[in-house]
């Protein structure tokens, strides 16, 4: 089983292909109503959409096991999990000889002897159909403080939206099944997808999240950090391969007087007049919306031959990969961003980091 958070902890257990994913969900106090429809609706924004997504469909009902009852919060630890229907565990055998590069069935093999590669264990994005769901109810814990979480695509592959968009824009992502911010980018994104799938291929791209409502001085300092944490929440997150907060890797490029976020005043409060930062300095918000963007790697598992060794007979060999995978990850992800930096502002504000 694998945690994050300290008081509002959420513990992930499961495999791809066996009975269940799920979690246990420490923290929701006694009597809070949790909204079942808003679950059953942000798992639904994690399923494949047609197209551009894997052709293995889940229901992804949710059962509360323990701490809920009548959809409310008894104060226990919440036992969730969600039933593994629709597996097929034939097409994995041959990595067990021939692992896939770029994905974790190599170290895995070798690290742990009795590793079962069936629909890639516990390494599947599978396991985040759990995450969604403990997300969904940090969502309405902090949504109860005034504080929002929305996300989108940014960008697919070499499709990119250069428009300037805000966190009402991100919370209307949810209308186009590529979780863009309009019908252009939607219709961009999803060529660029089934250009790949139909080539044998995938894409990457990256998401990128908001969090607003947070009060000047929210988060902790140094290893406890609002922006250290959420990074961490988000490398958690299978395929990421970069975070960057505000204008990231390009403040290297940029002079302080570029980068420095002047201080306002409007309507009575602080404000920033810029926010290159993205909402955070010294690990605290600065009185703008946390923006950050997380970066995913394109699906490993692709049709395509690769070049690979052969473990039995360890001699160079190749491998090519069937069955039901993902020719791009990212519009399943937004989801999970969103369940990720939910869990971590959730825990945050448990410990008293505002």
């Amino acid at each position: 089983m694998y945690t994050t958070g300290e008081k509002f902890r959420f513990t992930l257990f499961g495999r791809s292909h066996g009975p269940f994913v799920g979690g246990i969900l420490e923290g929701v106090p006694a009597g809070f109503e949790i909204d079942m429809d808003r679950i059953a609706a942000e798992m639904a924004l994690r399923k494949p959409a047609g197209g551009i997504g894997t052709p293995r469909k889940e229901d992804d009902d949710v059962e509360f096991v323990q701490g809920v009852r009548g959809g409310v919060a008894d104060g226990n630890p919440i036992l969730l999990r969600i039933a593994n229907r629709n597996t097929d565990s034939s097409k994995y055998q041959k990595f067990y000889d021939t692992p896939r590069p770029g994905h974790a069935d190599l170290p895995a093999l070798l690290k742990f002897p009795n590793h079962d590669l069936s629909g890639s264990g516990q390494f599947s994005g599978r396991l985040t159909a759990a995450i969604v769901a403990a997300g969904a109810i940090a969502k309405q814990v902090i949504e109860k403080e005034g504080v929002r979480v929305d996300a989108f695509t940014r960008s697919v592959g070499t499709q990119n939206d250069r428009w300037v968009r805000v966190p009402e824009e991100a919370r209307m992502s949810v209308q186009y099944p590529t979780r863009s911010c309009s019908r252009r980018m939607d219709t961009a994104f999803t060529e660029c997808i089934e250009q790949a799938a139909a080539a044998g291929d995938s894409v990457g791209g990256v998401v990128e999240c908001f969090i607003t409502g947070l009060p000047i001085g929210f988060g902790g300092i140094w290893f406890e950090a609002l922006d250290a944490e959420l990074a961490k929440a988000m490398f958690g997150i299978p395929a990421c391969k970069g975070v960057e907060f505000g204008d990231g890797f390009g403040l290297a490029r940029m002079n302080g007087s570029q980068t420095n976020d002047a201080y306002r005043f409007k309507d009575g409060r602080i404000v920033t007049a810029t926010n290159h930062m993205g909402g955070i300095v010294g690990g605290m918000c600065d009185g703008a919306p946390v923006c950050f963007r997380v970066a995913f790697k394109p699906t490993p598992s692709i049709s395509k031959e690769q070049e690979t060794v052969n473990l039995r007979t360890e001699q160079n060999d190749t491998v090519t990969v069937e069955g039901r995978h993902d020719p791009c990850i990212v519009p399943r992800a937004v989801a999970v961003v969103e369940a990720m930096a939910a869990l971590t502002v959730a825990d945050q504000m448990a410990r008293g980091l505002r």
